[in-house]
């Protein structure tokens, strides 16, 4: 009997062991497949971060290094005063540039959820300008912001409207700035998402709105923006920490002026890390930029259980 027992238990032990080593080999097989992303991820983003906040310790100058432990992160708070008005003129172009994005995107989106004729030329209408490198993208505004012979200002002098300097001048730079990012981004990635998530919208929603007498406002204002909450929430996220770090169009259009009128965050680390050479600093600044949109981010997530809601909470 107990070699019967024993017989009767040998194929259930192989098979455990044959599936634990079909296992083990499909694991060895998935990790081969990933090393490239993990060696790049070691390489070029991990490495240099764990670089970077080593040299956010040392007054670093390509040529010098010197440990002085927090300095970089002191004098970014008490003796630098573009440190504050660098991130005080971010946070402005944010708090401006991501609601305004999200409206014209929403939209835009609404309009080419219709179903009209010619609908896929349309959306690939809106969605060219966001296929725009972002130099040329700057320097075609530029142009376009010119004041004397730039079109925008020749327009506005035929209805009688004297248009201003734009980018030479410290009131209407940011307004420039902020209108040229959402050409190349009100009709992008923002729209389109946008558009996959009203598409998204279970039919059965509106028609029970319809039902209980709803129009077409309280349909859009109790059943769309309920439903499209997730898809809001994730683009705000990915708006926020985009218009935090602004930086090819401050840099290729204005350079931070007019009198520092566009000296954003990501501005002012690239000129102390690639033009004064001051390495260790420009580190600590990342590291403060990091914590920013650290902080905006896990406010976000907080604040989102209050107003996101998802398929099955709209159901019940």
């Amino acid at each position: 009997m107990a070699g019967e027992s024993a017989t009767l238990r040998l194929p259930a032990f192989f098979k455990i062991s044959s599936l634990s080593r079909m296992r083990r080999r499909e694991a060895i097989a998935g990790y081969l497949w990933i090393s490239p992303w993990i060696i790049g991820f070691l390489v070029f983003v991990l490495g240099p971060m764990l670089m970077s906040a080593f040299l956010s310790f040392n007054n670093y100058t390509i040529v010098d290094r010197k440990w002085i432990g927090i300095a970089n992160y002191v004098r970014a708070f008490t003796g630098d005063d573009l440190f504050w008005l660098s991130l005080s003129k971010t946070l402005i172009y944010a708090g401006i540039m991501v609601p305004s994005s999200l409206i014209i995107s929403l939209t835009c989106a609404l309009l080419l959820n219709q179903g009209l004729r010619l609908t896929a030329i349309y959306r690939t209408l809106f969605f060219l300008p966001s296929l725009t490198p972002a130099v040329a993208m700057a320097l075609l505004w530029v142009w376009f912001f010119q004041p004397q012979f730039g079109p925008l200002n020749y327009l506005l002098g035929l209805v009688g409207i004297p248009g201003p300097s734009w980018l030479g001048d410290a009131r209407w730079a940011m307004v420039a700035l902020v209108i040229m990012a959402l050409w190349g981004t009100a009709g992008g990635a923002t729209m389109v998402i946008f558009l996959a998530g009203l598409q998204g919208i279970p039919e059965e929603l509106y028609d029970a709105a319809k039902i209980d007498g709803a129009n077409r406002w309280q349909k859009f204002a109790f059943v769309t923006i309920p439903a499209l909450s997730p898809t809001i929430f994730f683009n705000l996220v990915l708006g926020i920490i985009g218009a935090l770090k602004v930086f090819t169009p401050a840099y290729i259009a204005t350079d931070g002026g007019p009198a520092y009128a566009t000296w954003f965050y990501v501005l002012h680390l690239y000129y102390n890390g690639f033009r004064y050479f001051e390495m260790g600093y420009a580190s600590a600044l990342a590291w403060l930029f990091f914590a920013v949109v650290l902080i905006f981010t896990y406010i976000q997530f907080r604040w989102a259980g209050r107003w996101v809601y998802y398929e099955g909470e709209l159901r019940e």
